[in-house]
């Protein structure tokens, strides 16, 4: 009898020893996660998982790395074969913004969807109509003062507020806004409480109205689980993270939609105050919604989080060098990427936002599974936003066709990181398609960034009416 226990234990030994060889991305972290008494991270299957949440709606914020954000939603929703709500083509890759977001402006081929994350302007009434019960609201803010030095260099030949300023100096501009801001002016929307704006706030709401600002922040915090920081940006994924159930390899990102050095200019003393007092409202959202961040963080427990930041970084480099060969791709200018598919956006001569490009060797030893990841990882907005759109609609138009529910392509097959995912994915199921609305069958979007479309006043996010750091 005890030669039988010894053998049993040996034999268990030697397959605990194995399981942890051939599992050896996951025994850092499980033991990492056990001393520190860190949320469990289940690296198999196991009875009653609980499955992952695929029901989002993302704010997408101006200048906050949403695009980034947007990006890794994208990426999610192909690999898991859910539904990602598109503007319609007369709202090109936004939803026709600034005007307040309406059902209208959603493609009928991307109806009913389980993700949303296009530029809109935040109502409350019309996204409730529009998503499941279950969905769960996420947004980014990003600190008022290399924020609004971003949209003030990004967009200074759009908005009318910015290119009146002499010499397009922002210093000019702070000392003395009410000069050239027009309220009601087209794109003035860049200028003052874009944050709040986005979020179907009323951004000339005097700094005074105390009373509105903190109505106003209930409200965010009422409708939003979770607020991301750009300044945090590592840290708010994996809030996000735990929040939706996800794995590691679901919020793996590479930076998108950024400025070389040379077109970002530093704040003298002075302007971050200036710049806070002219977007009051901004900065109370920032402040009470970073101190909200690090609560969250703190109860999940610091030590834990920042460990999960180390293993998100690792996975990265990891997928990088799958990708790219490097630890990092190699920033270029638009001209320099021969790909037109991966060519950024560039709002105006004086602005150089940088993109990436595929190795040339990429394909060899690559399966094209993962060549389509590394494509997708470094797509920029518009371009993504196309492809998805003409892939949906080519779901649609299938599904309608056989008259019954949408049939599904097989999800891309990320390259493995740490941890698997989870084998169960819950997502709500489409009726039956209804026939196509006429006119509105797909067209290649727009390659500019129009911000067509009178602007809404919808002053309260409840109301029933019609970039890691960023750049």
């Amino acid at each position: 009898e005890m030669s039988q226990r010894k053998i049993f234990l040996v034999f268990l030994f030697i397959s605990t020893v194995s399981l942890l060889l051939h599992h050896g991305g996951h025994l850092n972290w499980t033991m990492e996660a056990f001393h520190l008494g860190c949320p469990a991270i289940h690296s198999h299957p196991a009875p009653g998982l609980k499955p992952k949440h695929t029901n989002v709606a993302f704010l997408k914020t101006h200048k906050t790395a949403s695009s980034t954000m947007q990006n890794l939603l994208f990426r999610f929703a192909e690999r898991n074969n859910l539904t990602v709500a598109m503007p319609v083509q007369a709202c090109s890759h936004q939803f026709c913004y600034p005007r307040s977001f309406t059902s209208h402006f959603v493609h009928p081929h991307t109806i009913p969807p389980n993700i949303i994350t296009s530029h809109m302007r935040f109502n409350r009434a019309e996204l409730q109509r529009l998503m499941p019960n279950d969905t769960i609201y996420v947004t980014i803010l990003r600190e008022p003062g290399s924020m609004f030095e971003s949209l003030f260099s990004y967009y200074n030949q759009y908005c009318q507020s910015f290119r009146r300023v002499p010499n397009g100096s922002l210093e000019a501009f702070l000392d003395d806004p009410g000069r050239y801001y027009r309220p009601d002016e087209k794109d003035s929307i860049y200028a003052r409480n874009t944050l709040a704006f986005d979020l179907g706030g009323d951004k000339d709401r005097p700094a005074s109205d105390v009373v509105y600002a903190q109505s106003f922040l209930k409200e965010v915090e009422q409708v939003f689980s979770l607020v991301m920081i750009a300044e945090y940006f590592d840290e708010s994924l994996v809030l996000l993270r735990h929040l939706l159930n996800w794995d590691l390899d679901d919020i793996l990102y590479v930076k998108l939609n950024m400025r070389t050095t040379s077109s970002k200019r530093s704040l003298t003393p002075g302007l971050p105050s200036k710049i806070r007092a002219w977007n009051s409202l901004d900065a109370r959202l920032y402040d009470h919604f970073n101190a909200s961040l690090w609560r969250q963080l703190s109860a999940l427990g610091l030590a834990c989080v920042a460990r999960e930041v180390r293993l998100l970084q690792r996975a990265q480099e990891r997928l990088m060098r799958s990708c790219f060969g490097e630890r990092m791709p190699l920033v270029r200018s638009a001209a320099q990427i021969k790909n037109k598919e991966l060519r950024p956006w560039q709002p105006s001569g004086k602005v150089d936002i940088v993109g990436y490009d595929l190795p040339v060797n990429l394909s060899r030893g690559v399966s094209s599974q993962a060549q389509e990841l590394c494509l997708k990882l470094i797509m920029p907005e518009i371009q993504y936003s196309r492809v998805l759109l003409r892939s949906q609609s080519l779901r649609y138009r299938r599904g309608y066709q056989l008259r019954t529910p949408q049939l599904s392509h097989p999800p891309l097959q990320p390259i493995r990181t740490v941890l698997p995912r989870h084998p169960q994915v819950q997502r709500s199921q489409p009726p039956p398609p209804v026939a196509p609305v006429p006119g509105s069958e797909t067209g290649s979007a727009s390659t500019s960034k129009p911000v067509a479309g009178t602007q809404g006043r919808t002053t309260k996010l409840g109301l029933k009416s019609s970039q890691t750091q960023a750049s």
